[in-house]
């Protein structure tokens, strides 16, 4: 029985009309700028790999296209933010994997990761080293366990908020060494940084870019880092499994996403010139200086890069009982 008022050919040819419409304004897409939203404060690893894709983006698009930092709540006010925007392709999040561990650290969260985007591409994976002021006396992991063993719940180490990656490298190295240090959580890389060299806060798991010149300056102190393999920024800093800590292969992916709904020959188009700017000599050099791994994949490669992470996260969040309202 056919509902009173309900036309069929009608609503096909809205749909039509409809379908036409959003592949015209693709077509016609780029037409104004575009926002990069940064849920981080400036000067972080997602800040500087969203500057260094921009600028080249922007000349390929022929539009310019803006970094916004939108800091807080471990990231997920800037993702809230562009879960929200008009699925147009004018406004884009640096995801990161901080955003798969959100998912089961906070009760409630305002989006779903996995259904308010679409995901474009994976920019850059970051190795995160355990690093620590250079006026300390520990030399390596196992002097630095045991000044924290002496001194129970004294040491402090930094993060880029609750349930940020580093969060989490903070509570499974506190467990597998047996050691009680204080977790301090900041909105971003450049606070934590600036309290880690002037003596504010004791060590952190940060992402290399923020911390590798000061690393190579000497003022702070590179122990190990958290992959299982060793970074070719810091040849001679050995990994934490190296270093007695079994299974431990913790780093930080950053990519581009969209809201949920951006038409798929936009989000096309946005990977096609990503790619290919990701995969350029001059931004792999750039990555290289900073201490990372260029990637450009796919957006099916990153939606499943995202459920793997998600599920894998969720396991150490339980184990580590981390949960904020």
């Amino acid at each position: 029985m056919q509902t009173p008022g309900f036309h069929p050919r009608a609503a096909l040819t809205a749909l039509a009309l409809s379908l036409a419409t959003c592949a015209a304004a693709a077509q016609g897409w780029p037409a104004k700028p575009i926002t990069l939203v940064v849920p981080f404060p400036p000067g972080g690893s997602s800040d500087v790999l969203a500057r260094a894709l921009t600028t080249p983006l922007s000349q390929s698009l022929g539009q310019p296209v803006i970094v916004e930092s939108k800091p807080g709540a471990g990231a997920t006010l800037g993702a809230d933010y562009v879960a929200k925007a008009k699925p147009d392709g004018y406004t884009l999040l640096m995801g990161a994997v901080h955003h798969t561990i959100a998912t089961s650290v906070y009760k409630k969260l305002p989006y779903d990761f996995e259904k308010s985007f679409v995901p474009v591409t994976t920019v850059a994976l970051v190795p995160n080293v355990l690093v620590i002021n250079a006026k300390s006396p520990a030399t390596d992991v196992k002097s630095l366990v045991a000044l924290a063993k002496a001194s129970p719940g004294k040491l402090s180490y930094g993060s880029n908020g609750n349930g940020t990656v580093q969060h989490l490298i903070g509570t499974q190295f506190s467990s597998q060494t047996g050691i009680d240090i204080l977790h301090v959580p900041y909105k971003g890389s450049a606070p934590l940084t600036t309290d880690l060299l002037g003596g504010q806060v004791d060590m952190s798991f940060d992402t290399l870019p923020p911390v590798v010149q000061h690393i190579k300056g000497g003022k702070l102190r590179a122990l190990a880092v958290t992959t299982a393999r060793r970074s070719s920024t810091l040849p001679d800093v050995p990994t934490l499994a190296e270093a007695g800590l079994k299974d431990f292969d913790q780093g930080t992916w950053f990519g581009i996403l969209a809201p949920a709904g951006t038409p798929k020959e936009v989000v096309a188009k946005l990977n096609a010139e990503m790619v290919r700017i990701i995969q350029s000599p001059d931004f792999r050099k750039r990555m290289e200086e900073a201490g990372a791994e260029p990637v450009g994949n796919t957006p099916a490669e990153m939606a499943a890069q995202i459920r793997d992470d998600t599920a894998k996260y969720a396991k150490l969040v339980k184990d580590a009982k981390v949960a904020i309202d």
